[in-house]
C-alpha cells in the first residue's frame, strides 16, 4: 500500500512582530497563505520497527536532522505504533527560504500516517504535536488563508483569499531565521501598520487593498544581513505588490492575473535568478478526522 500526500509551501502577507515571549520566541501575528507549489511525499509499508526517509531534490539530509523524520518519530512514539514505514520525499520548495517548506513536509508526514497506519487520532492532539514540531507545523496541516498568534501556532482560519498569481524569486543565498529575528529593532525599524486592515480586506475580498497593506517587519533586519535583498524586493515591486516572505530571502509579488506573472517570471529567469509561477491555493480538511 502507498499513499501520497503534497507538502504546500507558504508565504506570509502580514508579520508583526509584538515583543519577546519569556520562552525567547518572538511573539507575533500573521496571515498565513498557502501556495500551489508543493513537495510530494510518499509512503510505504515497511516491515515491523523500521524508519527510512529518502529525499530526491536537494541535498538534505533523510535521518533525524529532517523535521519529516522527527515527525514521524513523535506520532509513532505518541501513538505506540511498531509498524514500520518507508517515506520518499521529492523536494521542490527551496530550502531554508521563508516559505515553510520543512514544516509543510512535517505536517504531511502527520497526515500521511495517520492516513497509512489509520490511527485514531483527534484533531487536538494532532494540532498539539505540530505545535511541538515547529511554529508553522500546525498551519501547514490544513493550509489556505489563516491568522497565525503566539509563535504562530496559534490559528484562526479566515475567508479564502481571493485568487493571486504569485511569482517567487530566491537569491540563492540562506538567512538564520534566529539571527534575523535578533536584529529586529522595535525602535528603528518601520512603524508596524497593524493586521486589523489586512484583516478586512481578506474579509472583503479585496484584491487591491490586500496587495496595498502586506507588511513584514523582518525585511529591515534581513536586508541589513544581506543587502542584495533590496534590489531584488525592489526589481519586483516594480512590477506588481512585493514583499519578503517570513524570515526570508525569498521575495514573492501577487498578480491578478495570470499575464504579467508570467512576464515577470521569464525576466527573472532570463537573469539567471531562481523563480517560481504558482498560485494561492484554499485549504483543505483534515482526512485524519475520519478516523476519529
Amino acid at each position: 500500500m502507498c499513499i501520497t500526500e503534497q507538502a504546500y509551501a507558504k508565504i506570509n502577507l502580514y508579520l508583526g512582530i509584538k515583543g519577546r515571549r519569556p520562552d525567547g520566541y518572538h511573539e507575533i501575528e500573521t496571515v498565513f497563505q498557502s501556495l500551489s507549489l508543493h513537495d510530494t511525499l510518499r509512503f510505504e509499508k515497511a516491515a515491523k520497527g523500521g524508519l527510512s526517509l529518502s529525499v530526491s531534490g536537494p541535498n538534505l539530509p533523510g535521518g533525524p536532522d529532517n523535521l519529516a523524520w522527527r515527525a514521524a518519530v513523535a506520532l509513532r512514539e505518541h501513538c505506540g505504533v511498531t509498524a514500520g514505514v518507508k517515506i520518499h520525499l521529492i523536494k521542490k520548495i527551496p530550502v531554508a527560504a521563508g516559505l515553510g517548506g520543512g514544516s509543510s513536509d512535517a505536517a504531511a508526514v502527520l497526515r500521511g500516517l495517520c492516513r497509512l497506519w489509520r490511527l485514531p487520532v483527534k484533531t487536538d492532539v494532532l494540532y498539539r504535536l505540530a505545535g511541538e514540531l515547529g511554529s508553522d507545523v500546525p498551519f501547514c496541516l490544513e493550509g489556505g488563508t489563516a491568522l497565525g498568534l503566539g509563535r504562530g501556532e496559534v490559528l484562526e482560519r479566515l475567508d479564502p483569499l481571493p485568487p493571486f498569481f504569485v511569482v517567487l524569486a530566491n537569491p540563492g543565498f540562506h538567512l538564520s531565521a534566529a539571527a534575523v529575528y535578533s536584529l529586529y529593532n522595535p525602535d528603528g525599524d518601520i512603524l508596524q501598520p497593524g493586521i486589523a486592515a489586512m484583516l478586512l480586506a481578506i474579509k472583503r475580498g479585496d484584491r487591491e487593498a490586500i496587495a496595498r497593506l502586506l507588511f513584514n517587519s523582518l525585511e529591515g533586519p534581513a536586508f541589513r544581513l544581506q543587502p542584495g535583498l533590496i534590489g531584488l524586493k525592489e526589481k519586483m515591486a516594480a512590477a506588481g505588490a512585493a514583499l519578503m516572505s517570513g524570515s526570508g530571502p525569498t521575495v514573492f509579488a501577487l498578480f491578478p492575473e495570470r499575464r504579467e506573472a508570467q512576464q515577470l517570471f521569464r525576466e527573472l529567469r532570463g537573469r539567471g535568478i531562481s523563480a517560481w509561477l504558482a498560485k494561492t491555493r484554499p485549504g483543505a480538511l483534515l482526512e485524519v478526522q475520519a478516523h476519529v
